[in-house]
């Protein structure tokens, strides 16, 4: 690893001597870039007792990502890579992964994490790294769905809850929740539109992950039964 590549901006307690309340807990690890909205409400829905994980780690690439200012904020151990310290895509996913071995996580999640991931990881957690992506998937994958979906004139957009392999936003699909487009919308309103469902269904997904409720079957993926009205956050509102 490059010196100095990796900059520990916030560990309070050796991730192994964490307490767990009550069930076993699912050690998560948070990959961003940005700002960390969706961070923040994973967060919240783990401090309000709706989602049974907590968060070992919140790793950035980016130094100026004010997610990890809501990772120290909430006293979560938060740590910056500079990917341009390192080689190539594979050693700096190779520090990544140090990182999170280190915390012993079992998911990871992307939330705004502007990088493609290669094998070092995906091998390492097959079927266990999600990503929220603010399109209806198979459409508009990559960078600027919400300008793509406004060119394009489509009058239904939202955003894809999926499974990270080797492509780009091209893994099997767990949830989606859809947003009318509207005649005056900007690629800034259509924005906010799209992130307050983010917000609602990705707490959702993780939930159902932490449950053992998620089946792939080839690019199916199927959702075990669980108590009542544990599912409505698939339900789309309406419009």
């Amino acid at each position: 690893m490059p010196e100095q590549s990796v900059l520990n901006l916030f560990d309070p307690v050796p991730a192994h001597t964490s307490e767990r309340l009550g069930n076993q807990r699912v050690r998560v690890a948070v990959l961003v870039s940005g700002n960390g909205s969706n961070l923040q409400s994973i967060i919240d829905h783990i401090e309000a007792g709706k989602l049974n994980a907590s968060i070992a780690c919140v790793i950035s690439n980016r130094e100026d990502a004010f997610a990890l200012e809501r990772a120290k904020k909430h006293q979560l151990p938060a740590f910056y890579l500079n990917h341009r310290s390192f080689p190539d895509r594979m050693s700096f996913d190779a520090a990544v992964l140090e990182i999170v071995r280190e915390h012993a996580v079992e998911l990871v999640v992307l939330a705004g994490f502007n990088r493609i991931l290669s094998t070092v990881l995906l091998d390492a957690f097959p079927l266990a790294i999600l990503n929220i992506h603010p399109a209806l998937l198979p459409a508009f994958p990559g960078n600027q769905a919400q300008r793509l979906a406004l060119q394009h004139g489509v009058k239904i957009a939202g955003c894809t809850v999926h499974f990270v392999d080797s492509g780009t936003d091209t893994g099997p699909i767990i949830a989606q929740a859809a947003v009318p487009v509207l005649d005056n919308d900007t690629e800034e309103t259509l924005s906010r539109r799209i992130l307050r469902e983010e917000h609602r269904i990705y707490p959702g997904v993780l939930r159902l992950f932490t449950e053992g409720r998620i089946r792939v079957e080839g690019r199916r993926v199927f959702i075990s039964p669980g108590e009542q009205d544990s599912n409505d956050f698939l339900e789309c509102p309406r419009f």
